[in-house]
């Protein structure tokens, strides 16, 4: 029997803030599943989100990683991957897969969009009418055509086990953002491809998203890795750990002093009794 491959596994944060715990957490399962499997451990940057990215919090990363005694080989940030973004959704829009959405989120709202798995699903109000050009644009993936053009798929996670792909758990998601060149979606799901990266770890939050990602994989033509969506670590108040909160940042606690190996070793236990 053909032994597997070694995983290639990475960790992709966006500096618009600084990491925290839930962050070392997940550095630390894509660090170890990549090792224990004699794989590789990427670092991927993630800077495109606008005047919210900060460059020096990127080398604040760098040596949060290295002071929880992670080691790992950096590839190409986001910002150097913008033509690929575009080229993909072009391909995608000359499909009839995209269509343009002018629609605030105070619209979406009073369209009487429903919570999806993420947050609010889009009632497709701009697929049923033309565009207003006055207005900024968004393109959205037209679940409905996307299905039909792929059929029915099927992911794995390494902890849940087979899924079989639902887009309505998160609707008609944007792929092109009205100031980005590109959503979390498309860009992560190219970037993944193009590092090569087999073995897709991140929180449990993004589980639904999956869905989207393994539809984008069908759709371009790309590789399918196999995910590893594990468990988040919870503040005191029972929410996930998120810098919109303030989480304490992993930088405040190394410059204080703190022992980062020892700290990884603490989430490594805790990693054990989330069940994972």
């Amino acid at each position: 029997m053909d032994r597997p491959a070694p995983p290639v596994t990475r960790f992709a944060p966006s500096p618009n803030g600084r990491l925290h715990l839930g962050h070392a957490l997940s550095a630390i399962v894509a660090h170890d599943l990549a090792r224990a499997g004699g794989g590789r451990f990427l670092l991927r940057i993630e800077d495109i989100d606008g005047p919210r990215s900060r460059p020096e919090l990127a080398d604040d990363f760098r040596r949060d990683l290295e002071w929880l005694g992670l080691e790992w080989e950096e590839v190409r940030a986001q910002s150097t991957r913008l033509t690929s973004y575009a080229a993909a959704a072009e391909a995608l829009k000359a499909k009839g897969l995209l269509y343009p959405c002018t629609c605030t989120r105070k619209e979406i709202e009073e369209a009487g969009a429903v919570e999806g798995s993420d947050g609010l699903i889009y009632p497709g109000t701009c697929k049923h009418r033309p565009p207003d050009p006055l207005r900024p644009a968004a393109w959205r993936l037209d679940s409905a055509k996307a299905l039909a053009a792929t059929g029915p798929l099927v992911w794995e996670d390494a902890l849940a086990g087979p899924q079989a792909v639902d887009l309505s758990l998160l609707g008609d998601v944007v792929l092109v953002r009205k100031d980005l060149p590109a959503s979390y979606h498309l860009a992560v799901t190219l970037d993944d491809a193009a590092d090569g990266v087999t073995l897709v770890t991140r929180g449990a939050d993004l589980f639904a998203a999956s869905h989207v990602h393994r539809t984008l994989q069908a759709l371009l033509g790309l590789p399918v890795p196999r995910w590893h969506h594990h468990p988040l670590l919870l503040g005191e108040d029972g929410e996930k750990l998120a810098k919109r909160r303030g989480s304490p940042a992993l930088t405040e606690r190394r410059e204080a002093g703190e022992d980062g190996r020892m700290l990884a070793e603490q989430l490594r236990v805790q990693l054990l009794s989330l069940g994972t």
